[in-house]
């Protein structure tokens, strides 16, 4: 029963954590076509602030320690047989808060006045999430299953 729940606030906090990496890269966007120094760039630049503070950093928290305890019910430190698919699976989700780390490093540029990715770059990183979601979901839903 420990696990069901571990796994429901895992995956509750998931959906977060992904709202917030996909939010990320819009907000860029519109902060690009902000005149400098301007009101319009400040506000942006605030709500990226928050989506940093009250998204995104909270729900890296809490998706890595319920999936950690999740990997020590399931017995990943205990050498238990069958769990390559988890082992991909972290290699993803390490990849995905590289890529969290980095959005959140460039948004706080952005918020300086900086602009160091142009629009089309925040476009194809802003996919980078989605697509790491699709391998991850498969790995849990139909490798785990094999």
């Amino acid at each position: 029963m420990t696990y069901l729940w571990l796994k429901a606030g895992h995956i509750i906090f998931v959906v977060f954590w992904m709202a917030g990496l996909f939010m990320l890269p819009r907000q860029m966007i519109y902060v690009h076509g902000a005149p400098a120094g301007s009101a319009e760039e400040a506000l942006w630049a605030h709500r990226m602030g928050l989506l940093r503070k009250v998204i995104l950093t909270p729900s890296l928290i809490v998706v890595w320690a319920l999936g950690l305890l999740m990997a020590v019910e399931l017995g990943l430190f205990d050498g238990a047989p069958g769990l390559g698919w988890l082992h991909a699976k972290l290699l993803l989700v390490i990849l995905l808060t590289g890529y969290h780390g980095f959005m959140v490093s460039q948004s706080k540029k952005f918020a300086a006045g900086e602009r160091p990715l142009g629009e089309k770059q925040l476009r194809m990183l802003g996919e980078v999430p989605g697509l790491l979601l699709v391998l991850i979901v498969i790995l849990v839903i139909v490798v785990r299953q094999m």
